[in-house]
């Protein structure tokens, strides 16, 4: 286990998550392609968010279940809570400081069909 620090582009939002980090999921939904998300979901415990949450704003759509949350400022999402798992923290790996992303196992999930890529996905563990 190791603690990673990241955060936004202009540094307003900072975080760091202490857990294993050894894949992440690419989601093909049309809010995780625009953002090109790369999805590390973390126990609530293992995130802190170093920053004060008033300069984050929130976006939720659909079911209103995930909570998207970015900076006020530059715009960045780098982390959520998901509708997948709302116990826990998605975290953006494309905002982590020092991460190859190369280096990861990048492990795709059916976003545009959501509902049974997850049941399928649960099915599995």
């Amino acid at each position: 286990m190791a603690t990673y620090h990241g955060g936004c582009h202009c540094g307003r939002v900072r975080f760091e998550v202490s857990s294993a980090l050894s894949h992440v999921s690419e989601c093909n939904c049309s809010i995780c392609t625009k953002k090109a998300y790369l999805h590390w979901i973390v126990p609530r415990d293992s995130f802190r968010l170093l920053t004060p949450e008033d300069a984050l704003s929130t976006y939720s759509f659909n079911t209103g279940a995930a909570k998207h949350y970015f900076c006020r400022v530059c715009g960045v999402a780098s982390f959520y809570i998901p509708r997948s798992d709302p116990d826990k923290v998605d975290v953006n790996a494309r905002c982590l400081e020092g991460v190859n992303i190369a280096g990861l196992t990048i492990n795709a999930f059916d976003g545009q069909n959501w509902e049974v890529a997850f049941k399928r996905e649960r099915a599995g563990r």
